[in-house]
């Protein structure tokens, strides 16, 4: 039977990560019931990890030069010598810039070939990298998207998207740059409409006649007629990608955040615990629920995989990993 991994992380009631829980200290129920887990670990763990750049035109200048500093961060100090790490970028469509390597390899010879222009195919992009990921040597693997916007050239549908995300064992984050906030103006709910430009009463000239009065300034035109992702990220969305994994989301609004964020993905995935327990059901492609509790600390709050599909030829991880 298959082995079914679950990648915990425990924060306080202030988002503190908790350490030194033990296996005894986990609760796993399955469909409601509960699970014997077999395999737990509270040590780092070499982790199988993606990257996903928006590439798109919206995301010229600040944004991508604060991009690339992230991205080197996270390759040179804050990634461990036995990660392995790929890198796609996407604007009109996907493209695999770098496939597995080491993560000096990657910040040696990939991220100064990044360029922008295009359109956004965020859901495409996803498709492949989870895919890709799936394929990784170590057990915990991981996927990390950063765009500004929404997507716009997919032809992957967010409902088959979410599907083969939880069909799968890749914990998806993903850092949504919100392009409608970035420049210093709010938008969304909550944020009240800038009153018009007032326009100056104005007195007579030398020839009796008022002046025309000066209209407003037109707004600030789009950054490309080709590009409709340049607006507020659709939050929701991404959630309903990353959630179900383990994973979370998080929207910014600098760009000098995604150095901060990146960070803290990478403190996260090498401070997760690692469970897993046998499937008790057969392979018949149904859902189940999986949920994680610390036995007698409601308090603490569990973040990791909502369920898995029991899809018919799944190999055991563990042995697929010893195979290596």
């Amino acid at each position: 039977m298959d082995l079914v991994v679950v990648n915990a992380t425990v924060t306080d009631a202030d988002g503190h990560f908790v350490p030194g829980l033990r296996k005894e200290d986990f609760v796993v129920r399955e469909d409601g019931r509960p699970q014997t887990v077999t395999t737990f670990s509270h040590d780092r763990v070499p982790v199988s990890l993606g990257l996903a750049l928006d590439t798109s035109v919206s995301m010229r200048g600040e944004k991508m030069s604060a991009a690339r500093e992230a991205l080197e961060r996270l390759l040179k100090e804050l990634l461990g010598r036995d990660d392995e790490v790929f890198l796609y970028c996407f604007s009109d469509e996907p493209v695999l810039v770098q496939p597995w390597t080491t993560p000096e390899a990657l910040w040696r010879r990939s991220l100064g070939r990044i360029s922008t222009g295009g359109l956004t195919a965020l859901f495409d992009t996803t498709a492949e990298a989870v895919t890709l990921a799936k394929t990784g040597q170590h057990l915990k693997k991981a996927l990390i998207v950063i765009s500004d916007g929404n997507d716009t050239a997919s032809q992957t549908s967010m409902v088959a998207l979410r599907r083969q995300i939880q069909e799968s064992e890749v914990l998806v984050y993903a850092i949504g740059l919100d392009a409608s906030r970035t420049e210093g103006t709010p938008a969304g709910p909550g944020f009240p409409p800038k009153d018009p430009p007032r326009i100056p009463i104005p007195f007579p000239g030398p020839t009796g006649r008022f002046p025309r009065p000066t209209p407003p300034h037109p707004p600030r035109a789009p950054i490309s007629p080709l590009d409709p992702s340049d607006g507020p990220v659709d939050a929701q969305a991404l959630r309903m990608l990353t959630d179900d994994s383990g994973g979370r989301t998080e929207i910014i609004r600098s760009a000098k955040d995604l150095d901060r964020v990146t960070a803290g993905i990478a403190d996260e995935l090498s401070r997760q615990y690692f469970l897993g327990y046998r499937a008790p059901a057969g392979a018949d492609g149904r859902w189940r629920a999986i949920d994680v509790r610390v036995e007698g600390r409601p308090e603490l709050r569990v973040r990791a995989r909502r369920g898995y599909y029991a899809i018919a030829g799944a190999a055991d991880l563990a042995e697929a990993a010893g195979r290596r």
